[in-house]
């Protein structure tokens, strides 16, 4: 029997045999991609190779890749196959052979490599690909009544982009397997035939409008799911029986206490559970955070489904850490990012573990709201829009909310539950497919192919003589524009810095004999091809002419300042704080630098002192800083920081400072760290769950910085009358004199509202046997409002006490009962009665219940109100 392993290793070496170069599986975001959220296919990262907007660097390659996809999410665990994180097997071709060496290749893998029978295997092909039929009985050798029509036989990886016919392979698991039926075949819907290969003969191009058209050259994507083979050759009847999964589930059960295998109901949760934290392991590996949209929202979502299971499976306390820990024993060989990255991932599975406990307390609080509200209705069923509101709010499984009810003889409405969720589902599917990039004109994208990587000169020079290669306005390509005209423009090479790694891109002119034009944006394609975005502010500029390309000289250096002070940032954080300190995006301007990492609490004063001090020392040292290329494995064995989730090509540059820091950077920087100047820290912060984020600026920012201080401490030093050295002095002095005041102001307020006391209590009426004072008075705040019903109390020691006060238009209203219960009266029931009637609404406990009023114009009509409210409520 293999392994999950030994076969993604047998599948790797098969197509390198066959001279396939063996590449490690892209991130799970998908790079230059912004039509798909996530690695959704094995073809994904090979998109710009298909469509032929980059050239590929190799004719054929083979990876087993990270896939993620939630559509079918609520099929997890029921069926025998669905996953949201799963391995692809793949083999592709990008223009060097297509069906006639694919097929026979498959077969030769599927027959004579793995040996599953010949009797058990079946094709299936697009009716209208006769060449695919003819090359599997011709070229594999296979029965034609074993090869079937399949009329949706044409593959995608999305709405738009590259697709083909494709050709899949079946396997038969036996009569055992299957629903009976005499009929039953490939296409059925029971288990008896499982797809375990998918061979695409990519060849078109699917445009928004859902037209093929050609692609340059005919390719080949095939997906082979790692767990779909392993439990075929395994001998199990699910993927959740293979060894890619068992070792997961086991360890869910011990901490669970149950077994497997035993009750259907809490296989389905072991099965969630272990599917789940492998998605948000390998998910968080990448880079990937727990957010409220996108990705991040995707990866909370699956987070906290395996949480809610888990508490199903009576697991009340963490155990994500845990589980973890046999995930990444067992893949993290094959992906060392599981290891390389553990501190970041152990605290995101701390941190949401601990934030969604607190999220499931709100939920089933209001699920006991709910159930008192059905109870004293004399009602049996919770209603669908309920059910599925504490599912979607809260992240109650609507299983978890069936057992808590039937706990109190309650059920849920599953068919308008059911209704609700359908429409979420079409709602999301909708807001899905309008996900779409703005995508260039095709004519931009043919040119910049035809010119290829743009030469980047802006680290040697600032200024040089460059060639205008083309023109484009409205996306068309033109050959001349002329003043106020905003264009695109292709340049032979450029020392514009385009934008990338979170530095804005350079600012300059570009000028010619006749003509000036201001550089407003650079930007890479996927080509290479450097973008500049500019708008011509005198003359008339034309394709072919020659110019200069001239770069803003201060601006560049006080970018390259800020760029080069976010590398001592970082060094001096990871010193200052622990090794787990990762950059998690940054923005570098002239004016400014921020910086994103992971900590997982507020730096302290002293903490941030203490990395001010380190960074500005390492300015101090002026240590030298240089690049160098060098190989990517050479780069990281050299201890280079690489920013965490990014992928980086076989070359990389490396910056250092000294021996101080050393981190992979395609940026512009200082020579030596002393040209940076003075960096002040202005601001430190967070930004989502983990993150934190520091803003300072360096240089002459930082000079203007603290000028700007000095001068608002002089004013302030001028206000009040010092000198600035004896500011705190004077300062401390009036707030003692302002706390003096305040004090007895609250005294002068205490005596007022005694005197006012007495007056009201000339005004208790009796309503039905009980006492009450309803009366407007005259509180700037609650507080004071409280504190008069608290003196009110012990003068009426029996009675009703109603309170409001108009404060800017608005109503503050204090009810009070005492005793407590006294003639079965509740001050939230009447308190919220009577800030009814003033817009308002409120309540709180039975002896003591304040609220809010809109409207106060209509507090002398709510006043008169109160006894026939309270009369209403003796009543009952």
């Amino acid at each position: 029997m293999y392994t999950g392993n030994e076969l993604r290793e047998m599948f790797l070496k098969f197509f390198e045999s066959k001279g396939h170069k063996r590449l490690p599986s892209a991130s799970l975001i998908p790079k230059d991609d912004p039509t798909l959220l996530l690695t959704v296919a094995g073809m994904v990262p090979f998109k710009p190779y298909f469509m032929r907007k980059v050239e590929p660097p190799f004719p054929r390659a083979t990876t087993a890749q990270k896939c993620v996809r939630t559509p079918d999410l609520e099929s997890v665990g029921i069926t025998a196959r669905h996953h949201t994180f799963f391995e692809m097997l793949g083999n592709f071709s990008f223009g060097d052979y297509f069906k006639s060496e694919v097929i026979p290749w498959a077969w030769e893998y599927v027959a004579e490599v793995l040996k599953i029978p010949v009797e058990k295997l079946w094709i299936t092909v697009h009716p209208e690909d006769e060449e695919a039929r003819k090359l599997w009985m011709e070229k594999a050798g296979v029965q034609a009544e074993r090869i079937l029509n399949d009329p949706e036989n044409l593959w995608a990886a999305g709405p738009v982009g590259p697709c083909g016919y494709c050709s899949e392979i079946y396997v038969d698991l036996g009569v055992e397997r299957g629903c009976g039926k005499p009929d039953c075949a490939v296409g059925c819907d029971c288990d008896r035939f499982l797809e375990i290969w998918n061979l695409v003969f990519m060849q078109y191009n699917r445009d928004e409008n859902g037209m093929l058209t050609p692609l340059p050259k005919q390719n080949i994507d095939t997906g082979m799911g790692l767990e779909r083979i392993a439990a075929v050759m395994q001998g199990v009847a699910t993927n959740f029986d293979t060894d890619l999964f068992r070792p997961i589930i086991d360890k869910v059960a011990e901490l669970a206490g149950v077994q497997y295998h035993v009750d259907a109901k809490t296989d389905v949760a072991l099965k969630v559970v272990a599917d789940h934290t492998r998605a948000v392991s390998f998910m968080l590996s990448d880079g990937i955070r727990p957010g409220s949209d996108g990705r991040g929202y995707v990866l909370r979502r699956i987070l906290r489904r395996a949480i809610r299971y888990a508490r199903l499976l009576g697991i009340d306390k963490p155990f994500l850490e845990t589980v973890f820990k046999i995930i990444q024993r067992d893949y993290g060989h094959h992906y060392p990012e599981l290891t390389e990255n553990e501190n970041f991932i152990l605290n995101h599975l701390r941190l949401e573990e601990k934030n969604f406990q607190a999220t499931l307390e709100q939920g089933t609080q209001l699920l006991q709201d709910k159930v008192k509200s059905l109870q004293e209705a004399g009602e049996t069923v919770l209603s669908g829009a309920d059910a599925f509101y504490l599912y979607e709010t809260y992240g109650f499984p609507v299983e978890l909310t069936e057992e808590m009810l039937a706990e109190q003889g309650l059920t849920v409405d599953m068919a308008s539950y059911e209704t609700a969720a359908e429409e979420h589902r079409r709602l999301a599917k909708e807001q899905s497919q309008q996900m779409r990039a703005v995508q260039e004109s095709a004519a931009i994208g043919e040119r910049a192919k035809a010119l290829g990587t743009t030469q980047f000169d802006g680290y040697e020079v600032l200024e040089e003589k460059v060639k205008i290669e083309a023109l484009f306005m409205n996306g068309e390509e033109v050959q001349e524009v002329a003043e106020g005209d905003e264009v695109l423009c292709f340049l032979s090479q450029t020392p514009f810095y385009a934008e990338s790694g979170g530095q804005v891109a350079d600012q300059g002119i570009l000028r010619t004999a006749r003509a000036e034009a201001k550089i407003t944006e650079v930007k890479k394609g996927v080509t290479g091809t450097v973008y500049h975005k500019l708008i011509v502010t005198q003359g008339i500029l034309h394709t072919g002419e020659s110019g200069d390309a001239i770069v803003d000289v201060e601006a560049r250096k006080a970018t390259a300042r800020h760029h080069s002070a976010t590398h001592l940032l970082q060094k001096a954080l990871r010193s200052v704080l622990g090794e787990h300190v990762q950059q998690a995006g940054s923005l570098v301007t002239p004016e400014r630098l921020r910086f994103d990492f992971t900590h997982f609490h507020a730096l302290t004063e002293d903490e941030i002192r203490r990395v001010e001090e380190q960074l500005n020392r390492a300015v101090l040292a002026n240590y030298p800083v240089s690049t160098e290329q060098m190989g990517i494995e050479d780069a990281k064995n050299s201890g280079a920081t690489a920013l965490f989730g990014e992928k980086y090509g076989d070359v990389v540059r490396v910056v250092s400072m000294g021996d101080y820091s050393k981190e992979l950077c395609g940026g512009t920087h200082v020579r030596a760290t002393g040209d940076i100047g003075l960096v002040k820290i202005l601001s430190e912060g967070g930004i989502g769950a983990g993150l934190r984020r520091i803003e300072a600026v360096a240089g002459l920012q930082a000079l203007d910085y603290v000028r700007n201080q000095d001068a608002q401490l002089l004013e302030l030093a001028q206000l009040l009358k010092a000198q600035p050295s004896d500011l705190t002095k004077r300062i401390q002095g009036l707030v003692a004199q302002v706390r003096d005041l305040e004090k007895e102001l609250q005294q002068q307020n205490a005596k007022m509202a005694k005197f006012e006391v007495e007056g009201l209590l000339q005004r208790v009426t009796d309503v039905d046997g009980v006492s009450v004072l309803a009366a407007a008075v005259h509180t700037p705040d609650m507080d004071g409002l409280r504190n008069m019903a608290d003196l009110l109390r012990d003068k009426v020691k029996s009675g009703v006490i109603v309170l409001g006060a108009a404060v800017e238009g608005k109503v503050n209203w204090v009810t009070a009962v005492n005793p407590t219960g006294l003639s079965g009266l509740h001050a939230g029931q009447i308190i919220k009665e009577v800030a009814k009637i003033t817009g308002g609404g409120g309540g709180g406990r039975p002896d003591m219940a304040q609220a809010g009023g809109k409207d106060s114009s209509k507090l002398g009509e709510a006043l008169d109100q109160v006894p026939r409210i309270i009369q209403s409520f003796l009543k009952k």
